[in-house]
């Protein structure tokens, strides 16, 4: 299985202490130069700064086609790591892209790529039993990590997740 993440999934999942969701549900994870130099490449560490650095099942590779990328930059107006991440689901004909911005999630959709959200990791996280519960991670992304989920879509989650 091919799955491409953007940034926000694996910040994240390392600021709740689950990143190894993402090993658990796919095994492996690749994800664009750009969204290895929004993670490794900055001046003060984020979540998943060292995780990225450290971690095998997290791969890098490059986008081949950079007219692909600079098309989503300019006429999407998206950010070069939600471009990129793009990108390189269509070149790899990737089975999941992990993205959350309403902004990439609409091209994506528009281009035929099948996406989840970080909450999608976590209900399938539930559905084969890697956790117990959802509510407690969402309320800690909540929390700590100025993640932002409608009301309507809490009550949904927990819904889907018999947690309601």
């Amino acid at each position: 299985m091919i799955v491409i993440s953007d940034t926000s999934a694996i910040t994240n999942l390392v600021a709740i202490q689950n990143l190894q969701l993402l090993k658990q549900l796919y095994s492996r994870v690749i994800i664009p130069e750009a969204v290895y130099r929004e993670l490794a490449e900055i001046h003060s560490p984020v979540p998943g700064t060292l995780e990225v650095k450290s971690v095998p099942w997290i791969e890098v590779r490059p986008v081949t086609d950079q007219t692909v990328v600079d098309r989503f930059r300019l006429d999407a107006r998206l950010d070069p790591g939600e471009s990129e991440a793009i990108a390189l689901a269509l070149e790899l004909n990737a089975d999941l892209l992990l993205i959350d911005e309403r902004r990439g999630r609409a091209e994506a959709n528009r281009l035929g790529v099948k996406i989840t959200g970080l909450l999608g990791v976590l209900v399938e996280a539930k559905q084969k039993q890697l956790i117990f519960a959802v509510k407690p991670l969402m309320d800690a992304l909540i929390a700590s990590c100025d993640f932002r989920i409608s009301s309507a879509l809490y009550v949904q989650i927990l819904t889907i997740v018999d947690e309601a």
